[in-house]
């Protein structure tokens, strides 16, 4: 099956059958072909015999409410909360061996990595971080965040897309970035920040999947050492 039908068969699963939190975990980790649960994501509120669920990219205490008033017996969401937010800086350490397959030496990876770990903590540190898990305590409402897993599964897709067409240039890799389901019907579209559509793609690299893109020294450090293009997931 495609990668559609087979999202679509494992979120649809959730909802068809009675599963407990930590199952539906164990789908996320699945999909992204991982068997240890990440830092940045946790399962906050456990419970069992959950049979509809409400799955959303922010979860706040309005979506908490929202899913109690449509019935949901839990919610998934995808970015941290709680003590997933705080250990979110924890995740980066993969930038380092994504740069490590690209030829990038371990003490300037491991610099650029450290410098992006010093500043999401020293942001997070300050944030209040228990308030939604909190909220869905009171509310009775099961709660499970699931974060480097689905950015995991989505980055093999978009590997698998842009290794099936052409890469000679950098129009080639936003074609076939754009052939992808989700982002052909996106309302926003694939686009060139830096440099142009027309420019030879070289050596490119996909960082998707490590907490976050890893900013300018991450950047730096790739196009210092024989990265032409790099392809982000979303930049400042």
């Amino acid at each position: 099956m495609g990668y559609r039908s087979d999202l679509s068969f494992a979120l649809y699963g959730l909802i068809a059958v009675a599963v407990d939190t930590e199952m539906i975990m164990q789908v996320g980790l699945e999909l992204a072909g991982w068997k240890k649960m990440p830092a940045d994501s946790a399962v906050h509120v456990k419970d069992k015999n959950i049979s509809k669920v409400l799955i959303a990219i922010d979860v706040g205490t309005a979506e908490l409410m929202l899913a109690q008033q449509l019935g949901c017996g839990a919610v998934i969401a995808h970015h941290p909360l709680g003590i997933a937010s705080v250990n979110f800086y924890k995740v980066f350490d993969r930038h380092a061996d994504f740069m490590a397959e690209h030829g990038v030496p371990k003490r300037i990876s491991q610099q650029a990595v450290e410098k992006l770990k010093e500043r999401v903590e020293t942001r997070n540190h300050a944030d209040i971080y228990d308030d939604v898990v909190g909220a869905a305590r009171a509310l009775g409402m099961p709660l499970v965040n699931i974060d480097q897993p689905c950015d995991e599964y989505m980055r093999q897709v978009i590997l698998r897309a842009i290794k099936s067409g052409k890469t000679e240039f950098v129009s080639d890799i936003v074609r076939s970035i754009s052939k992808i389901a989700e982002f052909k019907n996106a309302a926003t579209r694939v686009q060139v920040r830096l440099g142009g559509e027309k420019n030879r793609a070289g050596h490119w690299a996909l960082v998707v999947a490590a907490g976050t893109n890893g900013g300018y020294h991450i950047a730096k450090a790739y196009l210092q050492h024989g990265v032409s293009t790099i392809i982000y997931l979303h930049v400042d």
